[in-house]
């Protein structure tokens, strides 16, 4: 009997099906950074703690760094490359909670930001748009990703302000 110990994966990423082979025990986050070049999702505990890893599994945040990269063969990823969309002339849009971050000033370093925002961007679009946020929702939001440099306030600014711009964008 033979034992794998590579594997050709295909995993949507960012909406583009991308191929790669893989060892069998590689993280997640490893293939997306090594094997794929998308450098966005930042690897910072290697436990699941921290949360910078945090990526979108068929639309659902996932810590790449506790998910093999063969667990996510057929399935959709969305980094937080993919969170901004091209706006068709060239240019891109950042997602609202991406241009929230940005007008509220909610990073500092920043390495704890591509977690923040697909984690974000997840719980935004899962909830009741029509409904405002309630301080209770933003901890929520906020409470499973760790960052050393702030005080969380301005992620829980940028939070309120992305929800309310998701809101005025449904109606």
């Amino acid at each position: 009997m033979s034992v794998d110990t590579e594997r050709t994966v295909v995993v949507t990423v960012n909406g583009v099906p991308r191929e790669a082979t893989v060892p069998v025990r590689r993280l997640l986050s490893d293939a997306l950074r090594h094997d794929l070049g998308l450098t966005g999702t930042h690897v910072g505990c290697e436990h699941g703690v921290c949360g910078a890893c945090t990526v979108l599994v068929d639309g659902a945040p996932v810590r790449s760094c506790l998910m093999l990269a063969v667990q996510a063969d057929g399935h959709a990823v969305t980094t937080v490359e993919g969170l901004a969309r091209d706006d068709g002339r060239g240019g891109w849009v950042l997602h609202p909670v991406q241009e929230a971050f940005r007008e509220c000033h909610a990073l500092q370093c920043g390495f704890c930001t591509p977690g923040f925002l697909t984690t974000i961007a997840a719980g935004l679009h899962a909830r009741d748009s029509s409904a405002e946020i309630t301080d209770e929702e933003v901890d929520e939001l906020v409470g499973g990703n760790l960052c050393r440099c702030t005080g969380y306030a301005n992620i829980k600014k940028a939070v309120k302000h992305a929800a309310a711009a998701m809101a005025e964008d449904a109606r």
